[in-house]
């Protein structure tokens, strides 16, 4: 196992998905983040089943910047509850992964 992760978030349009994606990146708290477009939710809220086109953030990251990556959500999102799922990253590539403790490492000590 490894001490990055993968953070798994929504947004409500392409515009908002960049501008957390670029904050997350500018803020050193992610190494880099993928958005894939439109994907279709289905989800239960306040009592309702609804259906949305979303955007799909894929957060690479570290343990320890995963704080930041969650406040960073919460601060620029527009939902009341956005998602903000980690997932351990068990094994990958030692260069790619270096990358990402690299990329982030800045961010981390600058806490």
């Amino acid at each position: 196992m490894t001490d990055k992760r993968i953070v798994l978030t929504t947004a409500a349009s392409e515009e908002e998905a960049r501008k957390i994606a670029r904050a997350l990146v500018d803020r050193r708290a992610a190494a880099c983040v993928n958005i894939l477009p439109q994907v279709t939710s289905i989800y239960r809220w306040q009592g309702n089943v609804e259906e949305a086109r979303e955007w799909l953030l894929i957060v690479k990251t570290t343990a320890a910047a995963f704080g930041q990556v969650r406040h960073a959500i919460a601060e620029l999102h527009s939902y009341d509850v956005p998602e903000c799922i980690c997932l351990t990253i068990e094994d990958g590539s030692p260069t790619y992964l270096q990358w990402i403790a690299e990329s982030v490492s800045a961010g981390e000590s600058g806490k």
